[in-house]
């Protein structure tokens, strides 16, 4: 056998996804010519990189659960925790994070569960995207936002195979029992046809609100930050250099510090929408408004 310091790279056969399939040769394993059937050449795959995405929150065990259930199937894939402090039961805004976040990650299997309807006749989903990229959740509207952003839905598949999930089943905790092993499994290279039935009506979100009215946009609120920045479901609009939001003066930006401290800025954030953000404080506290509802940006 070989020693410590005589240890070999594997051969990379190329990437999956950001999985890669790796060929681990008789050679590198020390057998040589005196190999056994067995200890022949063997092709593994290093497993994708899971995100997770949910309303759990942080005070109980629920994460841990869920993590646990992938470290039984899939011990060596990396799990990357979006957040977990979604609002309770909001699918839009879990929905608008996860639509935010997944285009920023190689490949991957997005895990997500913002779930009130769990163990109700709601189906249990997971989806393939155009990029290669795989979606696990609720069929909510949850992941939906997420797969266009990824490129569109290439597979919408209804998870129906028993022998993918965690029996026995709980029905108020399939984020652990029934999502994290799925996801587990893709994420390790299982096909995802072999998960259950193929759909081809995933649930969506009624789009937002947004409109022109008498010369004034009006928009609902898609998210508020941890800053207490907007961020509306308007993109970028044809709007004067000096505008209000809710009757407050704005100056249009592209940047908080493009207005003195404690003053309104209207600009265009990172994912492309229009957002309102007060230099130095809370856009949100300042107007009192919150996700759901609606601003009106005037000249």
């Amino acid at each position: 056998m070989i020693g410590a310091e005589e240890a070999v790279e594997p051969e990379s056969l190329g990437p999956l996804g950001d999985g890669e399939l790796v060929l681990v040769r008789r050679a590198q394993l020390g057998l040589g010519e005196h190999a056994k059937p067995h200890e022949a050449d063997t092709i593994v795959m290093t497993p994708r990189t899971i995100s997770f995405t949910t309303d759990y929150g942080l005070a109980d065990g629920f994460v841990a659960a869920c993590h646990g259930a992938i470290a039984r199937l899939a011990p060596a894939a990396r799990v990357i925790d979006v957040t977990h402090l979604i609002p309770p039961g909001d699918v839009r805004r879990g929905a608008a994070v996860l639509a935010q976040t997944a285009p920023a990650f190689p490949p991957s299997v997005h895990l997500a569960v913002v779930d009130p309807g769990v163990g109700t006749a709601r189906r249990p989903i997971a989806l393939s995207t155009v990029d290669g990229s795989l979606l696990v959740g609720p069929d909510n509207g949850l992941l939906v936002p997420a797969a266009e952003a990824l490129g569109g839905i290439a597979t919408a598949v209804h998870l129906t195979n028993r022998a993918w999930f965690a029996e026995p089943v709980s029905a108020t905790f399939h984020g652990r029992d029934i999502f994290a092993p799925v996801a587990a499994r893709l994420a390790t290279g299982a096909p995802l046809p072999e998960a259950g039935d193929p759909i081809d009506d995933p649930v969506t979100l009624p789009p937002p609100y947004v409109a022109f009215v008498d010369g004034r946009l009006e928009s609902e609120i898609l998210t508020v930050d941890h800053f207490g920045n907007i961020q509306l479901a308007a993109r970028d609009a044809d709007l004067p250099g000096a505008v209000t939001v809710n009757g407050v003066p704005a100056t249009r930006g592209t940047t908080f510090g493009d207005v003195p401290e404690g003053a309104l800025v209207l600009f265009t954030d990172s994912a492309g929408y229009l957002a309102v953000a007060v230099n130095g404080g809370s856009a949100a506290a300042l107007l009192d408004v919150n996700p759901g509802g609606r601003v009106v940006i005037a000249p």
